[in-house]
């Protein structure tokens, strides 16, 4: 949204998606980027319940099957790599069931990113690949969830960036018990059990939070660039206010104009004459005037 509450030109391209906000963000910037035959899928997979599940009595089985998908550096691109594999096998149900992958959901996904990939066709928008470089599709994540970012307080453990809110990594995440931990990360969601565990977490570079969240991140500057950033931030009040203004004058003025159409139509009426009623005006001997029917109509 713009400072006046309509919607900006990416708002638009937006609401062309059947997603949440967050994830149409993440598809259109990542045109951007070039990288969206990854960002379809990784949205395609987020747009269902989770594909992974863990059978009674074979945790330990599930959980090292599990790990072969793992990318150290993104649960996401975790998520990328069970579907181009997936793809790879010809989208063999047997090959989910040997790797404790819901088949149905699979299909699911697979439906979805058909469907989101008719609309950007339809929206004329390039198809492309990152290749075997993962910076950009890391990229396009962090600038649609720039507001779940993260930093590292512990072992495990993170505050949110906005609220302070402590959240921790689940251990089923491909980020748990790495040897570096990312010092800064952004998740999809919080899920609340017995701690506030992060879903789907991504470790991301600080300069993109500021690059791609300005609103809420600023890399530490100087007095000088602080003394910028304040006479800047004076300057976009301004003209915030100046839109504001604007909006109100020009709403007032299509009242004004709206009042004076109505006023118009209104005295354009004519006023019916009915026959052998009296009407102000010239008198007659017989101190009224009659009108009389001419032909089909009235004088």
């Amino acid at each position: 949204l713009d400072n006046t509450g309509d919607l900006t030109p990416i708002g638009r391209k937006m609401v062309e998606f059947p997603l949440d906000p967050p994830l149409s963000k993440m598809l259109l910037t990542s045109e951007d980027l070039g990288c969206t035959d990854e960002v379809v899928t990784i949205v395609s997979m987020l747009s269902v319940p989770t594909v992974f599940y863990r059978p009674k009595g074979r945790e330990e089985e599930s959980d090292a099957r599990r790990e072969k998908f793992m990318v150290a550096e993104s649960d996401h691109l975790t998520l990328y790599n069970v579907y181009k594999q997936w793809k790879a096998k010809g989208y063999n149900s047997s090959w989910c069931n040997e790797n404790f992958i819901q088949p149905k959901a699979m299909r699911r996904v697979r439906e979805i990113r058909s469907q989101l990939l008719d609309i950007m066709e339809k929206n004329k928008m390039e198809i492309r690949s990152s290749g075997t470089s993962w910076d950009p599709v890391r990229r396009a994540i962090c600038s649609a969830y720039f507001h779940n970012a993260a930093k590292m307080k512990g072992i495990g453990e993170y505050f949110n960036l906005r609220t302070g809110m402590p959240c921790f990594l689940h251990p089923t995440s491909a980020l748990y018990g790495l040897g570096f931990p990312a010092e800064y990360i952004v998740y999809h969601e919080l899920v609340y059990t017995s701690k506030e565990y992060m879903q789907c977490v991504t470790a991301v570079d600080p300069r993109w939070l500021a690059e791609l969240g300005p609103m809420f991140f600023s890399v530490k500057e100087s007095l000088d660039s602080r003394h910028l950033k304040r006479k800047r931030e004076k300057e976009d009040k301004m003209t915030m206010q100046e839109e504001m203004d604007h909006r109100r004058q020009q709403e007032l003025a299509d009242v004004e104009k709206e009042d004076d159409e109505v006023e118009a139509l209104r005295r354009k009426r004519q006023k019916i004459v009915t026959p052998g009623m009296k009407e102000s005006g010239a008198q007659t001997p017989g101190g009224y005037i009659r009108k009389t029917p001419k032909r089909a109509g009235f004088i």
